[in-house]
């Protein structure tokens, strides 16, 4: 067998070339584009709003089918029973739903497209890419503070809030006291709380474990981190803030030496919020927030009720009203905010259902839907199973991606595009943060051609 001249070269100048480096780097363009598609869509190109819709689709497909083509693509059941899913739905969908094409290859991109994504990720990345992400995400997350500060006390009418297609009536949405929940670069305001939910896992990991990160970087995502939960008036991020920092003292607990950085962490906090909380621009969006968690605690039931909305989602609901839906469903895609506008010409309101179940056995019925529900649980446990026994050989990494996974992938809303790219990310993140550890299944490569035997 010879050598080609380029690789003689490469081990001869002592470098080393990764061979994945182009899927890596589309990776990376993916991400870059789930936190600024947005701001593409609002302030940048207005006028293509409607296709940067779905910017990152032709993404997640040249990385499927470049890692297919290398052989690199993880065969496994989770996938599997996934696309199968997706490709039966486009026919019952036509057949026996809404009989939209454009509707239902909307929805079966959720199934097709980005869940295999998640396994490309993985495959690709390895724990070195992950950790580089997280620094990424800490560089962010600076400007990403104060950019929904000046939108937390800007007019609507303002530049900072323009809205989706430079809308002027602002992309904020009802906060509290007056003030309206900001978006960031986001196209909804729910991209506010998966990116700084996703921050704070890094943020606290980064504490614990010295990963060269930049120190006055990190101080002062920390810092953004925390004025980011009145600012963004969000319930939701103070609860994956929480849950963030919660599994993280999880892991520390396990090892006795980590108990000085637990109180140091909890000792740093008080201390900025408290800082933070005497500087007259912050008391203001304390108050709002503050305001908003009490009235919808009361109007919810207090926690109990919160959790249940905020997290539950109407799952139970979902899966016991199941036998009254079709058993095909109404169609794949008619429960997304496009599906309704294609279909109605009006976004206003959901066809199917606001819950992510609900729209699932609405979409697909009860066989299809409650399996892709099922998958997204099962994933759910493997991935918590894997992350544990990291945690026992002391890997913190995946042990804290793992709260942030168990928020959204196993009952997150797909149909809405921000929230399906942050699922997609931390699912292919939590997986390459485990390499070279657990795998899911064997990876399925084509045959070789003879030219590659020789």
């Amino acid at each position: 067998m010879t050598t080609s001249p380029a690789a003689s070269a490469g081990r001869g100048s002592g470098t080393t070339v990764d061979p994945n480096r182009r899927i890596k780097q589309g990776i990376w363009l993916y991400f870059l584009l789930l936190i600024f598609e947005g701001g593409l869509r609002k302030w940048i190109l207005p006028g293509l709003a409607t296709p940067l819709l779905i910017v990152r689709d032709p993404i997640a497909i040249w990385l499927i089918y470049t890692t297919w083509r290398k052989g690199l693509l993880p065969a496994n059941i989770y996938q599997t029973v996934i696309i199968i899913i997706g490709i039966v739905a486009i026919f019952t969908a036509l057949l026996l739903g809404h009989g939209s094409l454009a509707v239902a290859l909307y929805g079966a991109r959720i199934l097709l497209f980005h869940f295999p994504l998640m396994f490309v990720i993985g495959r690709i990345f390895n724990r070195a890419d992950v950790v580089q992400m997280g620094k990424a995400l800490i560089w962010i997350a600076i400007p990403m503070a104060v950019l929904i500060t000046m939108q937390f006390y800007s007019p609507q009418s303002a530049l900072v809030n323009r809205g989706v297609g430079g809308d002027m009536a602002g992309g904020g949405f009802d906060g509290a006291m007056g003030f309206f929940r900001p978006p960031g670069t986001f196209s909804f305001t729910n991209g506010v709380h998966l990116f700084f939910g996703l921050v704070a896992c890094f943020v606290c990991y980064f504490w614990i474990n010295n990963e060269n990160v930049n120190k006055l970087a990190l101080i002062a995502a920390t810092v953004g981190l925390l004025a980011a939960i009145p600012f963004s008036i969000s319930r939701s991020l103070l609860m994956y803030v929480a849950v963030a920092f919660l599994f993280g003292a999880i892991g520390m607990v396990r090892k006795p030496e980590y108990v000085g950085r637990i109180i140091a962490m909890v000792l740093l906090g008080v201390v900025l919020m408290a800082v933070l909380s005497q500087f007259s621009f912050m008391q203001t969006p304390i108050k709002a927030f503050t305001s908003r968690f009490e009235n919808a605690s009361d109007a919810e039931g207090g926690l109990k009720g919160s959790l249940g909305t905020r997290y539950l989602g109407g799952m139970v609901e979902a899966v016991a009203g199941s036998s009254k839906q079709p058993f095909f469903g109404y169609g794949l895609g008619m429960g997304t905010n496009a599906g309704n506008k294609l279909l109605t010409g009006d976004t206003i309101g959901y066809l199917i259902s606001e819950g992510e179940w609900g729209r699932l056995i609405g979409e697909m019925g009860p066989l299809m839907g409650l399996t892709v529900i099922f998958i997204r649980l099962s994933l759910c446990v493997k991935f918590t199973v894997a992350a544990y026994r990291r945690l026992t050989q002391n890997d913190l990494l995946p042990w804290i991606l793992l709260g942030y996974t168990l928020l959204t992938i196993p009952q997150a809303q797909w149909a809405q595009p921000t929230t399906l790219g942050f699922s997609t990310l931390i699912g292919g993140l939590i997986l390459a943060a485990m390499r070279p550890g657990v795998r899911l299944a064997p990876v399925l490569r084509p045959p070789l051609s003879a030219a590659q035997a020789a």
